[in-house]
């Protein structure tokens, strides 16, 4: 799906999408600069996406001055990101359920996890937390999260843009702290869960 997606949308307007999704919302000012575009390659392309329903617009007000517009993403683009949870998936979940009772979808997601940790695993070269971290958020990348390493102070937090199994986990809820459990284990160390709005803050101590 994610390779769709990328079919769909060029790669310049992708990484234009990918980026305001990590974002509150950016301007065409920001976009550029992060970029390296100029000022109307870039308004070009979101105006683009906007015609096309994946950003909206909102207004941000500058110290002095006219407010600044700023683009950010809307719910449309979700259907372009990789999901766990189709018909399919949770389908077969629910199948699962009434032929081998209520505890046995998330037996089925605990393995299910434990097989995508294990090739993780052996991908991680990182000593330390914090390197293995930055490692472990190129690796969800390509599974279809979108993610990133935060520094705060000195604290380090792996941030979840968009989870492919957040609908599984909201059926589930055991599923998240799966994933938490397991996460430690990979990085090495504890791990502090914490949710804001959509997105994933997964804080290590």
């Amino acid at each position: 799906m994610l390779q769709h997606a990328k079919d769909i949308a060029p790669s310049v307007s992708w990484e234009i999408l990918h980026r305001i999704k990590r974002s509150c919302g950016l301007s065409v000012n920001e976009l550029a600069a992060e970029m390296k575009m100029s000022y109307m390659g870039v308004k070009q392309h979101c105006d683009d996406l906007k015609k096309r329903g994946y950003l909206d617009t909102m207004r941000r007000a500058k110290a002095a001055g006219r407010p600044e517009k700023m683009y950010r993403v809307t719910d449309k683009l979700d259907f372009l990101l990789p999901h766990w949870d189709n018909d399919l998936s949770l389908g077969l979940l629910t199948l699962i359920a009434q032929m081998h009772g209520d505890a046995a979808p998330e037996k089925l997601m605990h393995v299910f996890l434990q097989q995508k940790m294990e090739r993780w695993f052996a991908k991680l070269k990182g000593v330390s937390p914090q390197a293995r971290a930055v490692e472990l958020v190129k690796l969800r990348n390509a599974d279809g999260w979108i993610c990133e390493v935060r520094q705060q102070d000195e604290a380090t937090c792996v941030l979840d843009h968009h989870s492919p199994m957040t609908e599984v986990a909201r059926l589930y809820p055991t599923v998240s702290d799966m994933e938490t459990r397991m996460i430690a284990k990979l990085l090495g160390c504890e791990i502090e869960r914490r949710q804001s709005g959509e997105k994933t803050e997964l804080w290590l101590s």
